[in-house]
This record gives structure tokens, sequence and C-alpha cells, in this order.
């Protein structure tokens, strides 16, 4: 059975994890420090700090720019739930808008008309590492006072006018799942450009202390000084994603090959309007986070999965629509006309790619999906 994901391993994990294991284990240790460094050294980020998960990056923020109950954060419905629960958590209502069927991103026109005097955040979630509208998105953001918080959980390594995803809005929350191009097994990373939420952040990371400021030597002890929770991961799983971060270019570059082979073998059904195929907006860089290729309708879509499993190929789809889930309902609310976010999430279905994907298979899936379209034509 080919798989639908296998997570990235470059081969100076385990060496990594030996030195850790001798070192500090805990958090904020070497390999911690490593991380942090590198995405600011890479991305341009003034502070970045290393989290147990994109969606405790995602809850740091939340609390970050003091969301409160009765507050409103619009995002889109077609995300995963931790993009939402950060904000519910906090009491916040989430107004959910449509998407763009293109790039299945937030339509950044809808944004400003969903807008009401308790808006407090516009949160991007930038699909398939696939950049949003940004220039859009931050001027609506700045023409009402609002924060925008990026989640950049696909988006590591892509960017949007030459800025790396995540460093563009006040916060970005990256993720470093199994799942995602750079694994730690489960972890994330928030960056911070506001430079007013830096310290708070390191606070909150903390379990609402002054520690980071007390290692620095800056305070004699270190006391309780704000709310918090533990968001440090282990200094072990810091030593895997160094690892796999010391190797970004090569396997960001791999996975785009292994992308651009099955647009091209695929591009052909696609110009005949059998299947549509992923797109990328102008002025943006993406990381070949997932591919994927859209049936007619959902039955299409299941008949496929169907026949790729018969073939011995995995495949998924991705996110029932927030607002139509009973905590959506419950939670949120969706603003304008559902005219894409449910037709396209039923359209949807997620291809085998990962670092070290082979040529030969993807061209066996290649050969199966149109295969399975031959048929029923």
């Amino acid at each position: 059975m080919l798989k639908f994901n296998i997570a990235p391993f470059v081969g100076t994990e385990i060496e990594y994890l030996q030195v850790a294991s001798k070192n500090q284990i805990c958090g904020d240790g070497p390999f911690t420090k490593k991380c942090n460094e590198w995405f600011e050294g890479n991305f341009g980020s003034p502070k970045a700090l290393l989290t147990t998960s994109c969606t405790h990056a995602l809850e740091m923020a939340a609390i970050l720019i003091d969301i409160k109950p009765g507050d409103e954060v619009i995002m889109p419905s077609y995300t995963f739930v931790s993009t939402a629960n950060a904000f519910v958590i906090r009491g916040a209502k989430i107004v959910f808008v449509d998407i763009r069927p293109d790039t299945m991103n937030i339509d950044e026109n809808l944004i400003e008309a969903a807008i009401t005097d308790r808006t407090r955040a516009i949160v991007p979630v930038h699909y398939a590492g696939v950049a949003c509208e940004m220039d859009t998105i931050m001027s609506i953001a700045s023409k009402y006072n609002l924060y925008v918080i990026e989640d950049a959980a696909q988006g590591v390594m892509s960017s949007y006018k030459g800025k790396a995803l995540g460093t563009i809005g006040d916060i970005g929350c990256f993720s470093f799942h199994e799942t995602k191009n750079y694994s730690m097994g489960e972890g994330g990373a928030i960056l911070i450009q506001n430079s007013k939420f830096v310290e708070r952040a390191e606070i909150i990371r903390e379990k609402g202390t002054d520690r980071s400021r007390f290692i620095r030597g800056q305070v004699d002890k270190y006391t309780w000084v704000d709310i918090g929770s533990s968001y440090l991961p282990s200094d072990l799983n810091a030593a895997y994603l160094y690892a796999q971060l010391k190797e970004a270019d090569m396997i960001n570059q791999n996975r785009l090959k292994s992308w651009n082979l099955y647009f091209e073998e695929l591009k052909v059904i696609a110009q005949e309007g059998i299947i549509t195929l992923p797109s990328v907006i102008d002025n943006a860089e993406h990381n070949a986070h997932m591919f994927y290729v859209k049936c007619k309708n959902i039955e299409e879509r299941t008949g496929l999965i169907e026949f790729l499993r018969d073939n011995e190929i995995q495949s998924a789809f991705h996110y029932i629509p927030l607002h139509s889930a009973s905590a959506g309902e419950k939670f949120g609310e969706f603003v304008g006309e559902d005219v894409y976010t449910t037709t396209e999430s039923e359209r949807l279905l997620r291809l085998p790619l990962y670092y070290g994907l082979k040529k030969e298979e993807i061209l066996h899936v290649t050969r199966v999906i149109k295969e399975y379209f031959n048929l029923k034509i």
C-alpha cells in the first residue's frame, strides 16, 4: 500500500537526539534556541518561539491580543478546528466567511462586510502552503484597527511577495506535526512581528512567569506575573526538528519536484475539464505541502477514493467546514452566502505527497487516476 504520508527523516535526527539526551532535555534547551534562531534568521521574524503545537501557538496569540468574551474573530470555515478553538476558549464568537475556489483560502473581498464593532482580529489560513492575498487583508486590518493572526500551520517555507508566511501579520503560527513538511512529531512555533507582544509571549509560554528574564540575568528571581501555561516542547523534540531545518531547502525542493510531476501528469485531464488542479496566486511561492485534485462532486470523489484504495493507494480528503459542525453552530456564525466552502470541500481529494516520494510512485498514482476517469467516460 502506498501510504498517504510518511514523516520526514533526513538521517541526522538520531545523532541530534543523542546529543540532546546528554545535555538538557527539558524546554528551552540548546536545540530549542537553535530552532528559534533559525526561524528568526531565515524568515526575518523579530522573535520566534518554539511551542508544543500550532494549536498552542494560536492559543498564545489569542491571549496576547487579549481576546475577551463577546469579541469577534473572522476566519474561513474551511480550516482545522484549532484555528477556531484557540479563540473560542477565550470567549470569542467566530465569524466565518466564504473561501475562494481557486486557492481554498479566505475570500479577502468578503472580510470587510463581516466586520462589526466587536471584531478584534482576522485569521487568514494559508491552505496547502499557498498564500492568502495578504496585501488586501493587511489593508483592511489597518483600516479597522484589527489584529492579523496568520495560521501558517501548512506554510513553512512559503512566501508572499518575498515575505515568509507567518511574518506578515502581527503574529504567525507554524505546525511541526507528523504530517507537515518539517516535523518534530508534535510541535509548533509562534512568530511575533508586533514588538509589543515579545516580552509577554515569553511570560505566557513560561507558565505566566518571568523565568526568561531571570535566565538572562535581568531579574534576581522569577515569579508569577501573568496568566500562562506550559507551552515549551522538550529539547529532544527540538533536536529532531533542527536536523530537518538544516536541510530545509533540500526537503522543500524534493517536495516541489513531486508536486510539479503530479501537475504535469494530470494537467491533460484537467484541461479537458475532468478534474481541477491546485492554483497558486501571483507573487506567491508555495512549499508543496500537499497536492490535491477536485472531482465533480462528493460522489465522484468517493468513487475515486475507493478506486485508489483498490489499487493500493491511500488518499484523504480534508476538513468538514466548521460552520456545519455542532460546535461551529454554537460558537460561530457564517456571514454571507456559502457559495464555495461546502461544495469545494466536498470535491477535494489529497494525494500522497511527502519527502522521498519516488517518481515511479507518483506515476502509478496518476495512471490510476486517469484509468478511473477513463472508465467513467
